[in-house]
This record gives structure tokens, C-alpha cells and sequence, in this order.
């Protein structure tokens, strides 16, 4: 099979070179976009990221250049258009679980860099100012955190706070999970969690409930001075009301590895571009605020993971096998 894949980053290319497959890809560094999507024209499917564009629009045009296929290098969903994807026949495939450890252990790695100032010490160091006043953190050990959401990434992060920290794990999930259970999760309301958490970590899909899920009401309803950690989806929380409880001190310290204006912004070096983003450059203003790129997947465990999982996906479609990673309308409605 023929595939277009978009966003090729060299960490990804060389996963997929180290596979013995028989499909033939074009890596495209461009994004998939509106003005893009022409260039998958002669091939029948286009493999895409978490940031490419898969609005109507460019669904169609796939459509119309012959494309058949749109294989997800990514679990999350959010960015198809499958009313279009339906109309045009296309056919969606993912890889719903590359590697949950990768994703929870660098939630943990956020934390505590944000809990203990660890970015910002080690800035100090580097300028050779070795004082320690302002980087007074705290113990996790014996404080409560929640955790929203409990899939496969959620149950690892709750697994390493309370087996590894043993801290008190508190979740709220539509669907408890029995492993969580098994393990001493507590689940409780949204309003439950959000008022006993010392730390609060978000694990959730980004839905249409979901969206904005960390809104002002529910900053107002956080013990002060809490943590929030974000590897899901940007989406889920309300960068301007976020911004507004770090100015109040109702929120203590935020580490994100995502943003809901990514986009335009990650995985491109635009280190000599002016950021036109005012809500993001905001952000960056906190001492306590730590942001990543994105980055949580990038594990070799995990790139090995997505490289198997796609090529797997692809070859199932083209054999004309079914395919246990394809994704339906009638699968969104189960949801």
C-alpha cells in the first residue's frame, strides 16, 4: 500500500525503517492541512499525528485524490471529522495503546519537577546562583491525588502514586476500572475529587463533556494552592481560567505537556520566530509553570509500539483482514 505520512519526524522515519514491511511511504514533513492534502494524491492512505487537520474539509479532499485510508499514529481521535470520514467511506485506524507507562511516568517526571522546583534550581545552578530560597516543595507521600480518567495511562499513573509514592489515589472516571480498584483507587464525584486533591492529574480523552472539564468553576472548587498536571489533551482545560488561578494562588503549580492552541506551535523548532500566541507567552511568565513540547509518547518503547501497530493496520486493510484498531461510527456511538 501507497501512504502519504505527514509530520515525519526523523525519531518516527526511523522507527519505521526498522520494520520489515511492504508498504510503500512517503515521508512528508508538512502537516496535514487544507492547503497539504493534495500531496497525498497516488497514494490510497495517509498515516497522520495528534496536530494534523482532519476537519471536513481535507477529509474530502483526501477523498477526491483517491485516499481510502487515514491511519492514526496516535490513540486520541478528537481531530477526525468521522460524519465526513462516513460520507467519504473513509476508513480510520489508530493505536489505542502504543505505551501507557511512557505517557504516565513523564506525568510523574512533570510533577515532581514542578513540585520541587527542579527547573528552576537548575537554571539557578547553571548561572552559578546556588541559593535555595523559592524552591521549597513538598512531600507526595501521604497527600492525595486525583486522578481524571482511568484508562490504561490513567491506571499506570495511579499505580506509581500509590504503590511508588504512596500517596492516597482518589479518581473520577464514568467507567471505573477493576485494576484501579484492586489497587486501592478510591472513585468519587468530579466535585469530590477536585475538593480533597493535593495534586490533580489529568488522564481523560478529550470529548465534548470533556472539553474545558478545568474550567473557572471547578478551578473555585480546588483546595488552594493545588498541582495540576496535563499529558491528555490541551482541550480538557481552560488555559485562561488556569492562568487566572495561578494569578489568584488557587492553583500552586501547573505542568503540562499539552496545550489547546498546540498546533500552530509544537513540534516545530521556532525558536527564531516571534510567538504571536498571547495566552501561551502568559503562560511562560509563571516560575511555576512547567511545559513540554508534547513529548510524553516519546519513548523508544513507544515509537516501536506506534511503528508495529500503523504497519499492522495498514496490512490488515490492504489484505482485506479485520482489523480490531479501526474505528466507526458505531464504535463513537458505543461510546
Amino acid at each position: 500500500m501507497k501512504v502519504a505520512f505527514f509530520s515525519a519526524k526523523p525519531y518516527e522515519r526511523e522507527a519505521f525503517e526498522a520494520l520489515d514491511h511492504d508498504h510503500e511511504i512517503t515521508y512528508l514533513e508538512e502537516r496535514l492541512t487544507e492547503t497539504t492534502a493534495h500531496r497525498c494524491q497516488g497514494h490510497r492512505a495517509v498515516s497522520v499525528f495528534t496536530n494534523d487537520i482532519l476537519d471536513a474539509t481535507v477529509i474530502h479532499t483526501l477523498a477526491r485524490e483517491g485516499c481510502e485510508v487515514i491511519a492514526l499514529r496516535c490513540a486520541g481521535c478528537n481531530h477526525v471529522d468521522f460524519d465526513a470520514a462516513d460520507e467519504t467511506g473513509m476508513r480510520v485506524v489508530h493505536v489505542p495503546a502504543y505505551s501507557p507507562h511512557a505517557v504516565a511516568e513523564h506525568a510523574v517526571a512533570l510533577m515532581m519537577a514542578v513540585i520541587r522546583h527542579v527547573h528552576r534550581a537548575a537554571d539557578r545552578v547553571r548561572n552559578g546562583n546556588y541559593a535555595l530560597h523559592g524552591l521549597t516543595g513538598f512531600d507526595v507521600v501521604g497527600k492525595t491525588v486525583g486522578v481524571i480518567g482511568t484508562g490504561r495511562i490513567g491506571t499506570a499513573f495511579a499505580r506509581i502514586l500509590g504503590q511508588g509514592f504512596r500517596a492516597r489515589v482518589i479518581a473520577h472516571d464514568p467507567a471505573p476500572n477493576r485494576a484501579c480498584r484492586e489497587m486501592g483507587v478510591e472513585y468519587t464525584s468530579l466535585g469530590s475529587l477536585l475538593d480533597q486533591s493535593d495534586i490533580i492529574a489529568l488522564h481523560c480523552p478529550l470529548t465534548e463533556q470533556s472539553h474545558h472539564l478545568i474550567d473557572a468553576e471547578a478551578i473555585a472548587a480546588m483546595k488552594p494552592g493545588v498541582v495540576l498536571v496535563n499529558t491528555a489533551r490541551g482541550g480538557v482545560i481552560d488555559t485562561l481560567a488556569v492562568i487566572d488561578g495561578l494569578k489568584s494562588g488557587r492553583v500552586g503549580a501547573l505542568a503540562i505537556d499539552v496545550y489547546e492552541h498546540e498546533g500552530p506551535l509544537f513540534f516545530e523548532d521556532r525558536s527564531d520566530e516571534i510567538l504571536k500566541d498571547d495566552t501561551f507567552a502568559r503562560l511562560l511568565t509563571f516560575h511555576n509553570v512547567l511545559i513540554t513540547g508534547h513529548q510524553a509518547f516519546l519513548t523508544h518503547d513507544a515509537l516501536e509500539q506506534i511503528a508495529r501497530q500503523t504497519v499492522a493496520n495498514l496490512t490488515c486493510i490492504e489484505t482485506g483482514a479485520a482489523c480490531e484498531r479501526e474505528i466507526t461510527p458505531a464504535d463513537l456511538q458505543a461510546d
